[in-house]
């Protein structure tokens, strides 16, 4: 039986490397503790999140639980990058505004999530939580390519994009992909309409990030280094990041841990660091680029939606017409 992963043991030396994870900024969300694990290890991690005053409280938290020392140039550090997910033209402004303050990007994890919410369109006539899932992380991840691609270029670089889906993705079905009602689907006559909608953004990241290996692997010519860039999409199993904040959390939390893949929110991270940072990747990158890790950090097959090369290509297309549109 293989050892148990430990990030304490398994992560790859991320002194001086710069990771972003997007909506971190709740002490008991799972990405909170993805970037309590990082900084841990000593890289530079900023919480791109939509609420300034509890992220920055976040941050407190965090230097202090960890000891983090920035005048220790071994010390993990810890930053704050204000991002809303709501408008794709605010998120790109805010992604060329880390190109010109950082001079590299080493680990992208596109963690931030709409969840339940009634069904809405923006301005632009798209659903609000596609625009949140999936169209806004694909405007943050574009812009910040050409850092990436630099930062992958340099010898031992170890580069990756980290895209946060869901084993809740098999609930949802998509048939084609050529316009924007395709994305937009209500699902009114599902039984859980708003868990569906949250289920088919989880499919469309697993489908984009398929079609986004597939684009860095095209782009090697023009843009030298993206094609070692290792993109990954992840389950990372159910955690219990939601119980304390119902009425008499001490009554259900025992009941709701029964259904629960990790103990605590800090393990329930494990899947998320180590397509972040675990060593084994870095050694067999070829085994993981382009795939979907389940929970136990294992390489395993999505739904067959979200293994379409059809769907995959008619995504690209159609995400990139909208954001052209968009003048982004």
């Amino acid at each position: 039986m293989a050892p148990r992963f430990n990030p304490k043991r398994d992560l790859v030396d991320l002194h001086g490397r710069v990771i972003i994870v997007t909506g971190a900024n709740r002490p008991l969300g799972l990405g909170y503790s993805t970037v309590k694990h990082l900084a841990s290890a000593g890289a530079k991690v900023y919480i791109a999140a939509r609420n300034e005053q509890q992220s920055l409280q976040s941050i407190e938290k965090l230097k202090a639980d960890l000891h983090l020392d920035p005048s220790d140039g071994n010390s993990g550090q810890v930053h704050f990058l204000k991002l809303d997910l709501g408008d794709p033209r605010d998120v790109k402004k805010v992604a060329e505004e880390f190109l010109a303050k950082e001079s590299r990007l080493d680990v992208l994890v596109n963690n931030a999530a709409m969840v339940f919410a009634p069904f809405e369109k923006t301005s632009d006539g798209i659903s609000k939580i596609v625009v949140t899932n999936l169209i806004s992380p694909f405007v943050f991840t574009q812009t910040l390519l050409p850092l990436m691609a630099k930062t992958a270029q340099e010898e031992s670089s170890d580069t990756r994009i980290v895209n946060v889906s869901s084993i809740t993705h098999y609930i949802a079905n998509i048939k084609k992909l050529e316009n924007v009602e395709d994305l937009n689907q209500e699902y009114r006559r599902r039984p859980l309409a708003k868990f569906t909608r949250y289920a088919h953004t989880k499919l469309l990241i697993i489908i984009w990030s398929r079609a986004l290996h597939k684009y860095l692997s095209s782009l090697s010519s023009t843009m030298p280094g993206v094609e070692r860039i290792t993109v990954m999409a992840l389950d990372p199993g159910n955690i219990d990041t939601f119980s304390n904040r119902w009425p008499l959390p001490w009554l259900w939390r025992p009941f709701v841990r029964l259904l629960m893949t990790a103990p605590n929110v800090d393990v329930g991270a494990y899947p998320t660091v180590f397509a972040a940072a675990g060593k084994a990747i870095y050694t067999d990158r070829g085994k993981y680029a382009g795939r979907y890790l389940n929970e136990k950090m294992n390489v395993v097959n999505p739904s067959s939606n979200a293994r379409s090369d059809n769907l995959a290509d008619e995504l690209w297309t159609l995400v990139e017409k909208i954001t052209n549109d968009m003048g982004l």
